[in-house]
């Protein structure tokens, strides 16, 4: 038996009373609709930095701390656990409302910042990248007996972008979330192995190269972050959905529908989004080898580019509401918060001190999202700027939800990290405070109940709790039982709640034929969401019992149900189900994208057999114009023929040209290439379209039948022979000195050879004797951010006081004057400047004032994700310093300048990446303290 310690009550509040800030006291705890009312349940230093939360049967919160947090940037002054983060169990014994007892279940060395828990029964599930690790309490003490690491090979060690944590579905299956920071390389307990990768790479001291175009043992490619579901023996792993930038969580509601809530890429696009099963989400291009920067095409706005919105092959982007940093996810089933908020979906948003409400309403095949609430927040208006200005005075902004979780009586904790910033992998908080609060409808009475997993009865009783896990433990005690407790689950499925009656249709239907036989008739429910959760609950267990009435059943059924058909029928051979996709193809009305969409997961790999069974005899000037969508969708290349007919037809309107344009665009076939090189030899909007298309496709899908063709922006950068040799001579061991003094003299003069001595700092293979002849002044250097390169890497730099800087006022009109000067060359201000760094003109949205500051003073402290800076060296002897939009087949560089060059990877010889920002620091543009002051004061005006 093991000891544990608790934390006085006493103790608690003394230091309570001591905590930091100096919020306005007349403003509430949080901001939540009247008839519900707010407490704080709990509050440092019960616990320290809350990433995640979960409720045992005894009504206990549970949750990873993160102390530990990138503490090879943000450990000095913070606390520090130097035998690893901790999973804490926080209880209010006294039944006051308030947690009085804090106990740490375990502490370990491979918890470095924990993303998720999950309790079911004695079992404790942990997501801490590169592990999912199960603790077992087998003598019930609140201390782990056993360790078992469940899958191991997630990508993002200590890395926002992680794993995330996992939940136990209606199903029975785990479902884990992790995030781009690959690559991940998971295997299941069969030896299946997962590969994800894309052209993400950040610097860390525990990364790896990340890459894309990584192949699974079933033979697809998936892409950055991604779902994986997985049976609870380690068996059956598959892939949910793929090709997220950082959703936090997947929640998983009873009727087996998944949401999540996915961030930017620092371009005010997060979004909340109802997933697909086998959907790609979006970020990056299909293969994840270039970034949605490098896929815009022109006339597309920033969201629509950057979840890649009008290529075939992509989930719809679901609620996109603008700039955040959304957290977790749940959904409400139950009325012990009132009946209204029956269904409510939540997603937590720590940049917009907020926790969004949503009431998913089926809308087509899909759902709608578009009646966003501001259910919780700490302010008395959402920010939708984003805005954080005065944050060190204003605490109120200080809350940073990272979770939201319902007890067993069905009132709300919300999780709070509780730090000036989030984002930029910082947090300031030195203290590592966080908070829970607990939400509850004001005049009930909130008993918890005794929960018994010893009787049937109980166990009944426990499927219907609001607490996730506690009604996934009654579910798989029930499970194992049969069809014996039939009896016992058939009187939920007259319940009125609706998500009661889809949790007992799937346990029903795993109690073989006769509880089959009791869900059967639900396939025609009149709820198409209780239909929708039969129909997937029957085709986990008995996929081919469903294909004798499959045609009726397809007929009378809502687009929810016959969307979801499409995607349960392709697990089957199509030989049989042709007829049925048939029926499925001509229930598509032309407008609905996720039916669209959902035909196109189902049929991409039958997209030939598909078009000559459908659409092969008939008139391709005569397509209705669902016809030519679907076929957009599929782009498959027995299509060519009758696309290229529509290309050309004057007796199409100019849109319906450029569909066919558009969706021959997306077919790597030679025909399709030949007959984009014709049209761009004419006149018009096609032929601009053509042109665009093949400079676009020369480097990736249309590469090898490019070869010979050479666009008119082919910009590879001019052979440098010279350098070649200088490196050799510099390299030689057995030259001269004077010989290496000459090579250095000449690498250090021309422009690119100083690129290529950086490289050879930063890969370590420069002589230490070499460096101290290397000038510490780099003052003819005329690229700014190469100048700071060099300078880092080489020189003696210069530190500007940030507290002293943000003192100053500021002169917005000298502000803006500097900043047409010192940041329209990286950065978009307006109309103006270029698309190097992030945009300014919503600078706002994403930072204070004093962060603002820091970036400028600071820039290495906090690199924007998609703004990582690379060397590359090229065989013919140039050199490049930029940003990598692409890597794989072809090498993306957007340089310093500006300038996008578009490279085989054959003709790259080596590239690294650097742990230094693009951003030149002040000294090296000639700023001084007060002349960011009036920067600062100019970005953080209104909209510019």
């Amino acid at each position: 038996m093991k000891t544990y310690r608790l934390l006085s009550l006493s103790l608690f509040f003394a230091l309570l009373s001591c905590g930091t800030g100096n919020r306005n006291q007349e403003a509430p705890l949080l901001y939540v609709p009247e008839e519900l009312e707010v407490s704080l349940w709990a509050s440092s230093p019960l616990f320290h930095n809350p990433t995640n939360m979960d409720v045992d049967a005894k009504g206990r919160v549970w949750l990873t701390e993160a102390v530990n947090y990138r503490d090879f940037r943000n450990a000095d002054g913070h606390l520090v656990r130097e035998a690893g983060d901790r999973v804490v169990i926080l209880e209010d014994r006294d039944g006051d409302g308030k947690a009085d007892t804090s106990q740490v279940f375990v502490q370990d060395e491979d918890l470095r910042s924990p993303l998720g828990i999950a309790v079911v029964g004695n079992q404790v599930v942990v997501s801490c990248s590169p592990h999912v690790i199960v603790y077992t309490d087998t003598d019930g003490d609140d201390l782990p007996d056993s360790k078992e690491v469940f899958l191991t090979g997630f990508g993002g060690k200590d890395h926002d972008h992680g794993l995330h944590a996992g939940q136990l579905g209606p199903d029975g299956k785990w479902y884990f979330i992790a995030g781009n920071a690959g690559p991940h390389r998971v295997e299941d307990k069969e030896g299946w192995t997962l590969r994800s990768g894309s052209v993400y790479n950040e610097y860390t001291p525990y990364s790896t190269e990340n890459v894309p175009a990584q192949v699974s043992d079933d033979g697809k490619v998936y892409t950055g972050g991604l779902i994986i579901r997985i049976n609870p023996d380690g068996t059956g792993m598959e892939v949910m959905a793929h090709n997220f930038r950082n959703a936090y969580e997947v929640f998983v509601d009873s009727y087996g529908n998944m949401w999540q809530s996915d961030n930017d890429d620092q371009t005010a696009s997060c979004r909340t989004t109802w997933l697909m099963e086998g959907g790609n989400a979006g970020f990056f291009s299909e293969k994840g080898d270039r970034t949605w920067q490098a896929d815009r095409r022109p006339g597309q706005t920033i969201a629509e580019a950057h979840w890649h919105q009008h290529d075939p092959g992509v989930l719809p982007s679901g609620n996109v509401y603008g700039a955040g940093s959304p957290t977790g996810m749940l959904r409400i089933e139950g009325d012990e918060l009132g009946e209204a908020y029956r269904g409510l979906l939540l997603a937590a948003d720590a940049g917009r001190n907020i926790i969004f409400g949503y009431h998913p309403r089926p809308e087509g095949s899909g759902y709608s999202l578009a009646n966003r609430q501001n259910f919780i927040a700490s302010v008395d208006t959402d920010n939708e700027g984003y805005i954080w200005h005065q944050v060190e005075a204003d605490t109120s902004k200080w809350f940073r939800p990272s979770d939201a979780s319902l007890g067993t009586d069905g009132s709300l904790f919300v999780a709070d990290w509780y730090d000036p910033i989030v984002g930029g992998h910082q947090m300031r908080d030195k203290g590592g405070e966080g908070k829970i609060y607990r939400i509850t409808k004001k005049g009930r009475n909130y008993a918890s109940p005794s929960i018994d997993f010893g009787t049937i009865s109980g166990q009944v009783a426990a499927l219907c709790n609001p607490a996730v896990h506690v009604r996934a433990r009654a579910a798989q005690l029930l499970r194992e039982q049969g069809a014996a407790v039939i009896p016992q689950l058939e009187p939920l499925l007259d319940h009125v709640n609706p998500f009661y009656q889809a949790r007992a249709i799937w346990l029903l239907a795993e109690m073989g034929a006769p509880g089959l036989e009791k869900v059967r008739p639900l396939l025609r429910d009149k709820n198409p969401e209780l239909a929708l959760t039969s129909l997937r609950a029957m085709a986990a267990v008995a996929p081919e019992a469903l294909l004798g009435e499959a045609s009726t059943l397809i007929s009378e059924a809502h687009p929810l149900v016959r969307r979801e058909w499409a995607l349960l029928l392709r697990k089957l051979d199509y030989e049989k189900t042709a007829p049925l996709y048939s029926q499925l193809i001509e229930g598509f009305d032309g407008t609905d994208p996720w039916y669209r969409y959902a035909l196109g997961i189902a049929l991409s790999d039958q997209a030939n057999e598909v078009f000559e069974r459908e659409w092969k005899n008939t008139d391709p000037l005569a397509w209705s114009a669902a016809q030519a969508s679907l076929i957009w969708e599929l782009h498959p290349e027995a299509a060519i023929p009758a696309l290229i007919h529509r290309v050309h037809s004057e007796s199409l309107s100019p849109e319906e040209r450029l569909q066919a344009l558009e969706t021959l665009a997306f077919i790597p076939h030679n025909e399709a290439v030949e007959t984009f090189l014709r049209l761009a030899k004419g006149e018009g909007i096609l032929a601009e379209q053509a042109d665009w298309w093949l400079q676009f496709r020369k480097y990736n899908e249309w590469q090898d039948f490019l070869v010979d063709w050479e666009p008119p922006l082919d910009n590879l950068p001019a052979p440098q022979p010279e350098l070649l040799v200088a490196l050799d001579q510099l390299s030689d061991s057995l030259g001269t000195m004077a010989a290496q003094q000459d090579a250095l003299n000449r690498l250090v003069e021309s422009p690119e050879g100083r690129l290529h001595l950086a490289f050879l700092a930063v890969k370590g293979s420069l002589a230490d004797s070499l460096k101290t002849q290397l000038p510490e002044e780099w003052s003819t250097e005329g690229r700014l951010a190469v100048r700071s390169l060099l300078t880092r890497l080489f020189g003696t730099e210069q530190h500007l006081d940030e507290a002293g800087i943000n003192q100053l006022a500021g002169d917005v009109t000298n502000g803006k004057v500097l900043a047409a000067r010192n940041c329209l060359a990286c950065h978009r201000i307006g109309d103006s400047g270029n698309e190097i760094g992030p945009y300014l003109s919503g600078i706002r949205q994403k930072m204070d004032a004093p962060t603002l500051v820091n970036a400028i003073v600071q820039p290495d402290a906090a690199i924007g994700f998609g703004s990582e800076s690379w060397l590359i060296r090229l065989k013919n002897g140039a050199a490049l310093y930029g940003l990598l939009q692409s890597n794989g087949p072809v090498v993306t560089v957007l340089d310093s300048q500006g300038q996008r060059f578009v490279i085989p990877a054959s003709e790259v010889a080596e590239k690294r990446q650097v742990p230094v920002s693009l951003m030149p620091k002040p000294a090296e543009m000639g700023l001084m303290a007060q002349d960011i002051a009036d920067i600062r004061a100019y970005l953080m005006q209104g909209d510019l």
